[in-house]
């Protein structure tokens, strides 16, 4: 199959980097295709910590405006997507030991200046830090720093005695696959087209455009599409796409770092969440999760090829498990573990000597030689996505005389359209019309889908009106949405990144799920 439409801006990678570019872009007036050649979200977008935040450690790196830019962000965001993120008070336990990754520039001068403490992270600093955090985002929303005595607070009950007084921060909660499809979605909506399990073979430059030869992985087929512009968002496979899709030479390259995270047993009942600091240095959070389980991140290791899938390794898991357990009373093992996920984060490589050294901050590179021009994207965080696609389409409008200014910001993604304190709103008035609904029923369509929820249910007046009923109050009503609205195909997309409904659901569960959606797409084909 050939096209002779030609498209503004085609972009490569259904991750958050992409899916955020092609949406701010379509709503400049600008034509746009996107390809990704799996699900969305289905690498490193989906295996995030799930925080907006705007990386405290990262303040050890003199990283202080990727740390600006990002703690301004959680308000913007928070703004234009309640339903799938929310505030989240982070508790940090102090003790003396604590110490500072040895290559970080804040230890080195400590090093110098205070060598009697040999590493270990003074409790002043830690509250200059907090300090600063609070103050250089210009926070409205979210409350600020605050000293908590773990001996009479109940976030101090699950923590080993030792620990006598912690910090008390604010951060944000994300749901990320949902946030790429909601930003896939929204560009839809914009004029984008959007299409998933789709492989750009090859891309080369003809007549000052882009050709580009593109594989339906489900069927084989290939047909071409011309481009006035392409944009790089290959995430992990960012290099790959430089090299041996375009054929171009490169510098540029990223260093990829899995981050491995288990999800355990609820560990404790409050809603707040624990910033650990290890004497290695190095961080992890646990974080409430889902209802019932608690969430342990993350690691930062090398990880030598992006198309080997990265998994949680024995070494990450008992290090997660060793590093939860020096904190909380009673010891984890692996019998508390119930999943493992893991990602690959495509950092840009700026020649740090360790993984966790390594920049997170993005680049964006437009490449013109030889013709129609190319945008390549390195790194990122999820925190900051609309402001890196704001930032690739100031290198992106010069090129296109009809394209119009900044937007995103304010602008709420599908189901966002309530005031960010409106959820229990949502939910009670959600329960109210739709009376079948249980508590927690309620609670997850709003933070699935917020007011796109009872446009799903529509008219049902029964449990029984969605249709077939999978399990975890997941229905065929429901199922239909995701495919028809939302591009799932597979159970796997519905379980593992349109929702978490994997934890609650067994494989059997899970094959009539995938077996129902697989003879519903042939019934719709």
């Amino acid at each position: 199959m050939k096209t002779d439409d030609v498209v503004d801006l085609f972009v490569i990678g259904g991750g958050i980097n992409g899916c955020g570019i092609a949406r701010d872009a379509s709503g400049r007036g600008l034509s746009v295709a996107l390809a990704e050649m799996n699900d969305l979200a289905s690498a490193t977008s989906s295996a995030s910590t799930k925080l907006f935040h705007g990386g405290l450690r990262y303040l050890e790196y003199f990283e202080v405006r990727l740390v600006r830019e990002a703690l301004i962000e959680r308000e913007v965001l928070l703004r234009a997507m309640p339903h799938i993120s929310w505030p989240m008070r982070f508790v940090l336990p102090y003790h003396k030991d604590m110490r500072f990754e040895g290559s970080t520039p804040t230890s080195r001068i400590l090093d110098v200046v205070m060598p009697w403490m040999k590493g270990r992270r003074p409790a002043w600093l830690i509250r200059l830090g907090l300090f600063l955090y609070d103050n250089l985002g210009g926070r409205k929303i979210l409350p600020g720093t605050k000293t908590v005595d773990l001996k009479s607070d109940p976030v101090g009950a699950p923590l080993e005695d030792r620990f006598e007084f912690a910090y008390e921060y604010s951060d944000c909660w994300i749901e990320d696959s949902r946030l790429v499809v909601l930003n896939a979605r929204d560009a839809e909506a914009r004029g984008a087209h959007i299409m998933t399990r789709t492989r750009v073979v090859l891309a080369e430059r003809k007549d000052d455009l882009w050709s580009l030869t593109l594989e339906d992985t489900r069927t084989g087929r290939t047909w071409e599409q011309k481009s006035r512009m392409l944009v790089n968002a290959g995430g992990p496979w960012v290099g790959d796409v430089i090299r041996q899709t375009a054929r171009l030479n490169a510098q540029e390259g990223v260093r990829l770092v899995r981050g491995s995270h288990i999800v355990t047993r609820k560990l404790f009942d409050h809603d707040k969440c624990y910033f650990f600091q290890g004497e290695d240095g190095r961080i992890i959070f646990a974080i409430p999760y889902e209802t019932d389980f608690t969430l342990i991140g993350t690691t930062d290791k090398e990880h030598g090829d992006a198309s080997q899938k990265p998994e949680c390794t024995p070494e990450e898991r008992d290090y997660l498990l060793d590093f939860a357990s020096s904190y909380f009373k009673q010891p984890l093992s692996q019998d508390d573990i119930v999943w493992t996920y893991s990602g690959v984060r495509p950092l840009y490589d700026d020649g740090a000597k360790s993984a966790t050294a390594a920049t997170r901050d993005y680049v964006l590179k437009v490449r013109e030689d030889g013709g129609a021009p190319m945008l390549n994207v390195f790194g990122g965080k999820i925190t900051t996505y609309r402001k890196l696609a704001e930032h690739a389409l100031g290198k992106i409008v010069p090129f296109f005389d009809q394209a119009t200014g900044d937007w995103t910001a304010g602008v709420p993604l599908p189901g966002g359209d309530f005031p960010v304190d409106g959820v229990e709103d949502q939910i009670a008035r959600l329960a109210a019309d739709f009376p079948f609904l249980d508590a927690f029923w309620a609670k997850r369509l709003i933070r699935a889908y917020g007011t796109d929820a009872r446009n799903m249910l529509g008219d049902a007046q029964t449990a029984q009106d969605l249709g077939q009923a999978f399990g975890a109050t997941l229905t065929e009503r429901e199922i239909t949405w995701l495919m028809q609205h939302e591009y799932a195909e597979r159970a796997e997309d519905v379980v593992w990144r349109r929702s978490k409904l994997g934890l609650r659901l067994d494989a059997a569960q899970i094959k009539v799920l995938d077996d129902w959606m697989q003879a519903a797409a042939q019934q719709a084909a």
